[in-house]
């Protein structure tokens, strides 16, 4: 039998190296907001928080992603208040801009409150070291709407803070995120979204409502069985700050054959999710269900579900140069 310890100690190794920069980007990092909407199945879903990615996989990528939030939970007058999120991505190469682009639209509920936000990312590509460097800008721009008259006063009476209708706003989004990859072997990113903390007065006593700048670090790691090589382990971390408070997802997939998936994500004094998923052809769906371990479950929250669909697909022109003979000059 062949003798793979000296593969395996050189691929953890590796993984320890890779871990230990992670661990101390997390530590530089303070923080996790919730203006943005978050995922469970991440690893899927890089364009979401990092423009850099648009253009890795080689190919037009259209990622959906439709999210229900603590099922069941409501507020005091039986109004569904539960996060809803659909999300939809699509990015390619495009070889004459030395990278990629993409695009990507959110329709995010939580509340009363609802975004719709529109976001376009450019990403310059080269060639550096073992793998891939990427860096890039992203603009957005977001209408947000909350319905004020749907709000309970505390007191008795009312609350004169509170308006009594809808009101809306369009706010401008900047960001911009660097991403590197060796293929096969490990992937990480460092985003910011949100840069210009762009505000916009809203409800009756006109206080600005800011947006907050977000900062995302995100890795992940193929390890193949050597005895079993159509089993591959494949962790990951998502970590996202704010500045004010701090959150991360730790995540783990055994996949077979690249064709079937199934795995495990823990978000951090949150939730403990269940990962399932099958690749067929082109396309690739996958399931998550967050059973939530927070506070959350005794206010009537029955977890969270998440469906992921994503569909890649190459152009790919036939450059063999072609020649015809006329008959009449043989």
């Amino acid at each position: 039998m062949p003798d793979f310890s000296g593969y395996i100690a050189n691929r953890m190794n590796t993984l320890a190296k890779f871990s230990g920069f992670l661990f101390v980007m997390f530590l530089a990092l303070t923080a996790f907001g919730q203006q943005e909407a978050q995922f469970t199945q991440n690893m899927f879903t890089r364009m979401a928080v990092n423009p850099a990615y648009a253009g890795s996989s080689e190919a037009i990528s259209v990622t959906g992603v439709l999210r229900e939030q603590w099922v069941g939970f409501k507020d005091n007058n039986g109004e569904k208040v539960a996060p809803q999120t659909f999300f939809i991505t699509i990015d390619a190469p495009v070889d004459v801009l030395g990278g990629g682009l993409g695009a990507s639209i959110m329709n995010d509920r939580l509340g009363f409150e609802q975004n719709i936000g529109l976001r376009l990312s450019y990403a310059y590509r080269t060639n550096f070291g073992k793998g891939e460097l990427a860096f890039g800008p992203q603009i957005g721009f977001l209408n947000k709407t909350i319905d004020f008259s749907k709000f309970s006063a505390v007191q008795s009476g009312g609350d004169p803070a509170l308006s009594s209708g809808e009101e809306k706003t369009m706010l401008l989004d900047l960001g911009l995120g660097v991403f590197y990859q060796v293929k096969n072997e490990y992937w990480f990113g460092l985003s910011s979204s949100q840069l210009i903390q762009t505000g916009s007065a809203m409800g009756v006593d006109e206080k600005n409502f800011n947006l907050r700048r977000h900062y995302y670090l995100q890795g992940g790691y193929e390890y193949i069985f050597p005895d079993y090589p159509l089993y591959k382990l494949e962790p990951s971390l998502l970590i996202k700050s704010d500045g004010s408070s701090t959150q991360f997802d730790l995540s783990a997939l055994v996949k077979y054959d690249n064709k079937f998936w199934g795995g495990l994500s823990y978000r951090f004094q949150d939730a403990l999710a269940f990962m399932v998923g099958v690749q067929w052809r082109n396309f690739q769906i996958g399931y998550a269900y967050d059973l939530t371990t927070s506070r959350m479950s005794t206010g009537g929250s029955k977890g969270s579900h998440e469906v992921m669909l994503n569909y890649n697909f190459k152009i790919e022109m036939d450059k063999t140069p072609k020649s015809y003979r006329n008959t009449r000059f043989l």
